[in-house]
């Protein structure tokens, strides 16, 4: 006989394994994979009860599934959230999100540090139905407040932004959008629920990409979208069940796995990223290096009162621009060019010409994307072999020296007298060379292994 979960509040690594539990009669131990489009009826009346909704029964893998259902509660109890649907992307999260609850005539004002394609749908989609939209420097409140001053439908924000790693006063400009009358969306993908929880902060719904961190083994897609549960039953799950962005179930069953390791990963991933963030910063071939919780970060103390740790995630910008920076990623041997993020593997991306090159280069430059910036999501390698190959990249640029025309200079040493033998030889310091030989050979793969402290909670 299965057993229900104890009845009291559960700590985010035992809900990353245990949370959403759901076992069929067979009792089994991993969560079961219902790969079915469709579900039978036991009569006919059961089947007309079923779409009146007086009674609870799956009916179509495009409104629900009980692996997908697993999924969405192991996240919605992890984020704390009420309610939780799956998208079958991290894209379709953020459109459904938005489409569900706008309509023409409407007012959206979003962050302008946003990725690439949830600046497109601010920009390029939402007007075409008739919706006004405003962008606003992320961190500027005087701004968030001025866009604000007027009645507002929505508001879209990400922190930290993408790639440049913003962070923004999410209690701020929650309370600044709640006044105006608007949803307040926050895009948690680079902070993951571990990190952040941006509802603790006055976010109405949160937003992310499954398939980062999450599933974060680079296997499947998938999105997610968290808010209360009359907004997700009345507003969200009509447009996800007429629209159809639903997720697989394998895919939301593959997500479910990559979670039960989620509070193992991250703390490594944020630890050696931090270690490479100030790697780079003594690096003369770069110009600037963003991460969160560096003492150089401009929103440093905004960070470390809204997150537990940085992030796996580290900006930079190489010298030299665009052709110094193709030249930097292709000298990478162990990590790969890639687009995507939050994998065990470690990659690294050039904005300009993927993520964000149609935002275009005015906008680029309003956000602090260079030529020359480079987004880097640090992975589950040794933090020196990381380094190491950064290094070695980061050498293949590095300017030529003139060669220095040195005088030959010979130094003739004196001849050593002979050594004294002493009356009692020194007994050999056993203990020193056993507490030496106790040490690993590398610690970091050690030192990288603890625990995330909570997510901070606001503070008014």
């Amino acid at each position: 006989m299965a057993r229900t979960l104890p009845d009291r509040p559960l700590r985010p690594a035992t809900l990353l394994v245990r949370g959403g539990q759901m076992r069929s009669n067979h009792d089994e131990t991993s969560e079961a994979l219902y790969l079915t489009s469709g579900f039978v009826y036991e009569s006919a009346g059961q089947a007309e009860d079923t779409f009146l909704g007086t009674t609870q029964h799956y009916q179509y893998s495009r409104f629900g599934n009980p692996t997908v259902t697993m999924l969405e509660d192991r996240l919605a109890a992890l984020e704390g959230a009420e309610a939780c649907r799956l998208t079958a992307t991290g894209m379709a999260a953020v459109h459904a999100a938005m489409l569900s609850h706008l309509k023409a005539g409407d007012r959206v004002v979003a962050s302008r540090a946003l990725f690439g394609s949830c600046h497109w749908i601010v920009s390029t989609l939402l007007p075409r139905y008739g919706i006004t939209s405003v962008f606003v420097d992320g961190g500027d409140l005087a701004q968030w407040k001025a866009a604000l001053a007027q009645p507002t439908a929505l508001v879209l924000l990400e922190t930290p932004s993408n790639p440049m790693l913003d962070v923004l006063d999410l209690a701020a400009v929650c309370d600044l959008a709640h006044a105006a009358g608007a949803l307040v969306v926050a895009d948690n993908v680079f902070a993951t629920p571990l990190l952040q929880k941006p509802m603790e902060f006055g976010a109405d719904v949160v937003v992310y990409s499954c398939t980062k961190h999450m599933d974060g083994q680079g296997r499947v897609l998938g999105g997610a979208v968290l808010g209360r549960k009359k907004w997700v039953d009345e507003v969200l799950q009509p447009f996800i069940r007429n629209t159809g962005p639903s997720i697989s179930p394998f895919n939301a069953w593959v997500i479910l796995k990559g979670l039960e390791t989620l509070h193992l990963r991250l703390p490594a991933m944020c630890r050696a990223a931090a270690a490479i963030a100030d790697f780079l910063a003594e690096r003369v071939e770069i110009d600037r290096v963003l991460y969160p919780f560096r003492v150089d970060h401009p929103q440093q103390a905004l960070a470390k009162a809204q997150m537990a740790a940085g992030g796996s995630l580290v900006t930079f910008d190489v010298k030299g621009g665009k052709e110094a920076a193709f030249r930097f990623l292709d000298a990478l041997q162990l990590i790969d060019v890639s687009n995507n993020l939050g994998d065990a593997k470690s990659l690294v991306t050039h904005p300009a010409t993927t993520t964000h090159m149609r935002v275009g280069a005015e906008e680029r430059a309003r956000l602090g994307i260079t030529d020359g910036t480079i987004r880097l999501s640090v992975g589950l390698e040794d933090v020196a072999d990381l380094i190491a190959d950064l290094s070695e990249a980061l050498d293949a640029i590095a300017p030529a020296q003139p060669p220095v025309k040195r005088a030959k200079v010979v130094i003739e040493e004196p001849a050593a007298a002979e050594p004294e033998a002493p009356a009692i030889a020194p007994k050999p310091r056993k203990a020193a060379r056993a507490k030496a030989a106790a040490q690993p050979a590398d610690a970091t793969l050690f030192e990288l292994a603890v625990d995330l402290p909570e997510a901070p909670r606001r503070k008014d």
